[in-house]
């Protein structure tokens, strides 16, 4: 065997190292580990500030409300400035703003609701600002081969913080104070801020003059030309829109009038989180035949959740349907973030992500607003019965659109 044959040999046969050792990537999930901290930690800090009597009921909903606006609002003006500029600077400017945010909430708590609720907004912002960046980094970062396993370690990391930050946020609440809890998350914003590598992305040459309406428009383009992405986008905002609102509404009601205890709400909340656990241990290494099929299959299996709540099973199957709800979640979210990322133009990915972001996640608090009264319209077990067709439904149909098989064309694959 010559020397170069034995080198060969040898390269085939040595594993490739994870890629959460690859310096780039590593960095990157750090950012986007505490970036989640940060968001998922808020709400249960603000909590703690109802219960210590240093914020009102109203005022919570108030600032959490203007948090909601600056994601929303931030959204797609990152998804343009993260295709026109550096995606490495529009992760730090907006984790800086967060940052700087956190300890505003902290002075104006016990003091003025409005200064709090302006202080959220730009908490907000940062937050919606930095997901379209992060998204558009992991393609410049990390190789295609390996993408998927590397939302999965996204998605991993994510699912863990939503399981861990509640009991974190209620230790560290027995030795600091509220406002002293609310400048850590800022701590933790900074540190999001700082840590992600720099990518490839170079900003476009073109002469002609800054327009956010005609950038934006230009990725509302780019996303009609991928079928698969129009289907599976509006799957999943029919899912999460009906699916998830109604379970958010209707399980604490259902824990308490049909079982008489909270302790059904606490076990399905964590089932799902469980779940998802799962889906993204497995996603890190299945690779399906005809993986857009599969991912939108699972996708539709959030039915469960509601159908399992509009019948009188025992408590067990309720949180075996949110194990399953969970898992789907996942099988579906990291095929999906993957495909954008491999599929769609370098320098429209942060656009095209944007827009992701802004109809699936945007839409929910919409679908929140409107299930009580739709609940007290129509009824629990016809607008239950309704979110359950919509998430079998919706994806199944949406497997229809062209291209939704494999998530893309093989042959028109952009090359990241």
């Amino acid at each position: 065997m010559t020397n170069a044959e034995t080198t060969t040999h040898h390269t085939r046969r040595t594993p490739r190292r994870s890629v959460l050792l690859e310096p780039g990537f590593a960095r990157l999930w750090l950012g986007t580990t505490a970036s989640g901290l940060a968001t998922w930690s808020l709400p249960f800090v603000l909590g703690l500030a109802v219960l210590t009597r240093e914020l009102s009921a109203a005022g919570l909903g108030v600032v959490l409300a203007a948090r909601t606006a600056g994601f929303l609002l931030a959204v797609p003006v990152s998804g343009v400035l993260a295709d026109r500029h550096s995606r490495r600077a529009v992760v730090l400017w907006a984790g800086l703003a967060a940052a700087a945010g956190a300890p505003v909430i902290a002075f104006g708590l016990d003091r003025s609701v409005p200064l709090m609720a302006v202080a959220a907004l730009m908490v907000g912002a940062g937050q919606g600002a930095c997901r379209p960046a992060f998204q558009a980094l992991v393609a410049e970062v990390v190789e295609p081969a390996r993408r998927q396993t590397a939302n999965a370690a996204m998605a991993l990391s994510v699912r863990v913080i939503t399981l861990t930050a509640p009991a974190l946020t209620a230790l560290l609440a027995t030795v600091l104070s509220t406002s002293a809890l609310l400048v850590g998350t800022g701590v933790v914003w900074l540190f999001a801020a700082l840590v992600p590598p720099r990518g490839r992305h170079t900003a476009p040459t073109d002469a002609r003059s800054f327009s956010f309406v005609r950038e934006f428009a230009d990725g509302v383009r780019e996303a009609r030309r991928h079928p698969w992405f129009l289907a599976g986008l509006c799957a999943l905002t029919a899912v999460i829109a009906t699916g998830y609102s109604a379970t958010a509404v209707v399980l604490p009601l259902v824990s308490r009038d049909r079982y008489d205890t909270e302790a059904v709400l606490a076990a399905a909340l964590t089932a799902y989180t469980a779940g998802a656990l799962l889906g993204a241990l497995v996603v890190a290494r299945w690779r399906p035949r005809a993986q857009g099929w599969a991912a939108l299959a699972a996708l539709a299996c959030y039915g469960f959740a509601p159908l399992a709540l509009l019948f009188p099973v025992h408590w067990v199957v309720v949180v075996a349907a949110y194990v399953v709800a969970g898992l789907g979640i996942e099988l579906f979210n990291v095929p999906w973030f993957t495909a954008t990322q491999r599929e769609v133009a370098p320098d429209k990915l942060a656009r095209v992500s944007s827009l992701d972001f802004l109809l699936s996640y945007g839409l929910a608090p919409l679908g929140l607003a409107l299930i009580a009264p739709a609940i007290d319209a129509f009824g629990v077990t016809a607008v239950l019965g309704v979110c359950a067709a919509a998430c079998f439904v919706v994806p199944v149909a949406a497997m229809f659109a062209p291209t939704t098989r494999e998530f893309g064309r093989r042959e028109d694959r952009v090359s990241g």
